[in-house]
C-alpha cells in the first residue's frame, strides 16, 4: 500500500508553537508517527511522502495548502491519505479535516484521520470523514494509529465499515436503514423501562450535552461597575495581528481602546465571513459601541469602561471550540476585575 501522510510542525519534528507559522514542507518517506504507520501496515507498505506544515500557516493559508497537497498527490499514485493523529490540537484538526475532505472529493483517494472528541475539526468534518477517536492524550499514539491502520485497510479494500463502536471512529450523525426485531414504539418503551429501573440503555439519537452555567448575580450598582465589551463579529485592528480566522475561529484577541472616544474605520477590519461587513467597516462603533459607552461613562450611567475589548469570529464555530474560548475569555475578564460584560454580535 502506498500512503501519503500529513503532520503538523510538532509531530514533524520542527518545533512547537514558535514554529506554527512554518509553510508546507514536502519530505520523502515517513516522519514521526508515519514510521509507526508504515510498521503497522506491514506487507511492504510504504509512506511515500510526508507533508509537514505549521498549524498557523495551515489555517491562515488553508486554500493554498489544499492546492499544494492536491497537486502533489495527483502524480503520487497514493492508495491512502492519512492525517494526524491530531488529538485535541484544534488548528491541526481543522487542517487535517480540510485536507482529508478535499483529497476524497477531488482525487477520490480514501482518507482517514484521528482527533479527540473536543477537537473543532470533529464538528466540522464528522459527517463526511471517518475520524478515529484519539482521545485527548498523545500517550495513546500506538493504540490510535493501530485503529487508523485497520480502518484505512478497509477503506482501500472497499470493505463495509462497521459501527463506530466496532471500528473506533467518532459517530458521524448519519442514520442507516437496518432490519430490527422491534418497531420504534417498542424500542422506545424498552428504553424508558430500562431508565426507570436504573438499567443501562443506549439511545438511538445523538444528543448535544451542555454543561450547566449558573446565572451570575446581578450587578448591584451599574453606576459604579467596570464594564467591558466582547464581540463575536470579528472586529480586529488592520492587518489582523492575531490571525483570527473568519470561520471556525480558534483564537481571540484583546484590543486597546484607551484614550479613544470612538472607533475609526481606517484602523480596523472585519475577520468574519458570515455577514456584509461594509456598515461596520464604515463605522466600527456599530459593532463595538465605544462612542455610546464613553458618553454613558461621562454621564455616570456606568462606573468605568474597561480600556480594551475582546473580539473573535463566531461564524460556523464548533461547540467544543466556543466552550474553550469562552472559558479563556471569562478567566481574562475575572483577572481584569471587570464587573459586567456587554456581548455584541452580528
Amino acid at each position: 500500500m502506498k500512503i501519503v501522510h500529513y503532520v503538523n510542525q510538532f509531530f514533524g519534528g520542527i518545533g512547537a508553537e514558535e514554529e506554527a507559522g512554518r509553510p508546507l514542507e514536502i519530505r520523502e518517506g515517513a516522519v514521526g508517527p508515519g514510521r509507526l504507520l508504515e510498521q503497522l501496515f506491514g506487507d511492504g507498505s510504504q509512506v511515500l511522502t510526508t507533508f509537514v506544515c505549521g498549524d498557523n500557516y495551515a489555517v491562515e493559508q488553508q486554500d493554498q495548502l489544499i492546492t499544494d497537497v492536491l497537486n502533489h498527490l495527483r502524480a503520487s499514485g497514493a492508495d491512502l491519505f492519512v492525517a494526524g493523529p491530531c488529538f485535541e490540537a484544534g488548528r491541526y484538526g481543522m487542517a487535517a479535516g480540510a485536507l482529508c475532505s478535499a483529497v476524497q472529493a477531488e482525487l477520490h483517494i480514501p482518507a482517514v484521520t484521528a482527533m479527540g472528541g473536543e477537537n473543532p475539526g470533529v464538528d466540522l468534518y464528522r459527517e463526511e470523514l471517518f475520524i478515529v477517536d484519539s482521545g485527548a492524550s498523545a500517550s495513546a499514539m500506538s493504540q490510535v494509529v493501530t485503529r487508523m491502520v485497520a480502518l484505512g485497510k478497509k477503506l482501500v479494500a472497499g470493505e463495509e465499515i462497521g459501527t463506530p463502536a466496532d471500528e473506533g471512529y467518532i459517530p458521524r450523525g448519519l442514520i442507516r436503514d437496518a432490519f430490527v426485531e422491534q418497531n420504534a414504539g417498542q424500542r422506545l418503551v424498552a428504553m424508558v423501562m430500562d431508565k426507570v429501573n436504573g438499567d443501562p440503555f443506549e439511545s438511538e439519537m445523538m444528543s448535544t450535552s451542555f454543561e450547566p452555567i449558573p446565572m451570575p448575580a446581578a450587578v448591584a450598582d451599574i453606576s459604579k461597575a467596570r464594564v467591558m465589551v466582547i464581540t463575536d463579529g470579528g472586529l480586529v485592528p488592520s492587518g489582523n495581528p492575531d490571525g483570527i480566522e473568519g470561520m471556525a475561529a480558534t483564537r481571540w484577541g484583546t484590543y486597546s481602546i484607551k484614550d479613544k472616544d470612538g472607533l475609526d474605520g481606517k484602523d480596523y477590519e472585519i475577520s468574519h465571513g458570515g455577514y456584509d461587513p461594509r456598515f461596520v467597516e464604515a463605522d466600527p462603533d456599530r459593532l463595538v459601541p465605544l462612542d455610546a459607552l464613553r458618553q454613558m461613562e461621562k454621564e455616570g450611567i456606568i462606573g468605568e469602561l474597561h480600556n480594551e475589548f475582546i473580539s473573535t469570529s463566531g461564524l460556523a464555530n464548533p461547540l467544543s471550540n466556543t466552550r474553550r474560548m469562552g472559558k479563556e475569555m471569562a478567566q481574562r475578564v475575572k483577572e481584569l476585575g471587570v464587573d459586567a460584560v456587554i456581548v455584541t454580535s452580528t
